[in-house]
């Protein structure tokens, strides 16, 4: 059975789709593709359908990874077929939690930024929405995402095994 990673932004055109296309790189490096399947949601459906924002494909294939995408909506019934929910924002931490149909599920939300080796509990953990700023903006964004990347590998990579034994 797979372990199943979800990323959820606001509209998810932005920081969610971008954290999945680099995570999926990520898992499939790490030779993980056929164990861990990663997707991507919105708290939000105003964009469902829609592809990732310009600026978020633009910043992805100039990193090298894939950016093909169609927006859609988190429900709370997925609770039950993920693993693990990765809020890309406080904000998002609060709604997926308030939306998780039992303890166990909330559980299974955590903020991206809490993967990376290099922030602490003193750090703002939020990937700030690039959104209404300018290319730089998603520039930043994919750095923290890169960033906290590689931790979260290791995080799934020590369940996946852990399923194998």
């Amino acid at each position: 059975m797979s372990y199943r990673v979800c990323f959820v932004c606001t509209g998810n055109i932005c920081r969610s789709p971008m954290a999945e296309s680099v995570f999926r790189t990520r898992v499939a490096e790490a030779g993980l593709a056929g164990l861990v399947e990663v997707d991507s949601a919105g708290t939000d459906g105003w964009h469902e359908g829609d592809g990732a924002d310009p600026r978020t494909v633009s910043v992805l294939e100039a990193g090298g990874y894939d950016s093909g995408h169609a927006a859609r909506r988190f429900r709370a019934a997925w609770f039950a077929h993920l693993d693990l929910v990765i809020a890309l924002d406080a904000g998002h931490l609060k709604a997926l939690r308030r939306l998780a149909p039992t303890p166990e599920d909330a559980a299974k939300v955590r903020l991206l930024r809490s993967f990376d080796p290099s922030s602490n509990s003193n750090t703002d953990l939020d990937v700030p929405d690039p959104y209404y700023g300018g290319m730089d903006g998603f520039e930043e964004c994919l750095e923290m995402v890169e960033a906290a990347s590689a931790g979260l590998l290791a995080a799934v990579r020590v369940e996946v095994e852990g399923r194998a034994a």
